[in-house]
């Protein structure tokens, strides 16, 4: 296994294929950018575009950790990543998750060090980007600088979700429907999926008490709004979690 910074029917828990030499991998996070720019895997590696697949990464183990140079993004292949930091008072304070066909380390490219830590939920494969390489491919490529913009738009936007004054059922509503588009436009089941993270980091990322997140869980059960099994999810009425999801996604 290697750092990141060192540079290493459908189903719940997706993985990536390979694809070919022709064609991306299922969940290739720059796909579509380099696509739009008639480009395919063969094409890239004459431009010296090194994609580099580390892993696995165990549950528990770190893919960086804050303060560590950053040199390098990574998409996330397969498994779960999350993202947190500890405070003065050593209070963790989650970030984010990240599932196969995203991106983590983009909030580091102002610095030139990684602002928190990352670590595997369950096992994780990455594909590394040095970033200096992929910064003078974008030169050449305006359609991969342009979705390295979208990627970092998309970002702040998670980073700001859930920072106004919701309710519990909203939170979770949001994050529940969040996870299902996120899972939909990777080729994934959009309503069975598997919570990969603790209750506890769920509850710590949507600023809830984890017996607030376990008692609304059993509400929506109860009100026929999913089914949960352990960490096994079933939407049961979509339409009825966007609709109480709608003040934090607003749409």
């Amino acid at each position: 296994m290697n750092t990141l910074s060192g540079a290493a029917a459908r189903r719940p828990s997706p993985i990536a294929d390979d694809g070919d030499a022709l064609r991306f991998c299922s969940t290739c996070a720059f796909s579509d950018a380099c696509l739009s720019q008639g480009y395919d895997k063969s094409m890239l590696a004459d431009l010296h575009c090194l994609v580099e697949h580390i892993g696995p990464f165990h549950p528990g183990d770190h893919i960086f950790r804050e303060g560590d140079p950053f040199n390098a993004i990574a998409a996330v292949r397969a498994g779960t990543v999350k993202t947190y930091v500890v405070d003065p008072q050593g209070r963790e304070q989650v970030h984010g998750f990240f599932l196969p066909g995203e991106v983590i380390g983009l909030n580091a490219i102002h610095q030139d060090h990684y602002p928190c830590n990352a670590i595997a939920l369950d096992t994780v494969m990455l594909c590394r980007f040095s970033f200096p390489k992929m910064v003078t491919l974008a030169q050449r490529m305006p359609g991969l600088q342009a979705h390295l913009f979208r990627l970092l738009s998309a970002d702040i936007g998670k980073a700001a979700l859930l920072a106004g004054d919701f309710s519990a059922d909203e939170r979770m509503a949001a994050f529940l429907v969040a996870l299902s588009e996120r899972y939909r436009v990777r080729g994934f089941s959009a309503t069975r999926f598997n919570l990969t993270m603790a209750r506890t980091d769920i509850a710590n990322y949507l600023r809830l008490a984890a017996e607030t997140v376990s008692r609304v869980l059993r509400r929506f059960q109860t009100e026929h709004l999913l089914r949960v099994e352990r960490r096994d999810v079933e939407l049961l009425d979509l339409d009825r979690l966007k609709a109480l999801a709608r003040p934090v996604l607003r749409r």
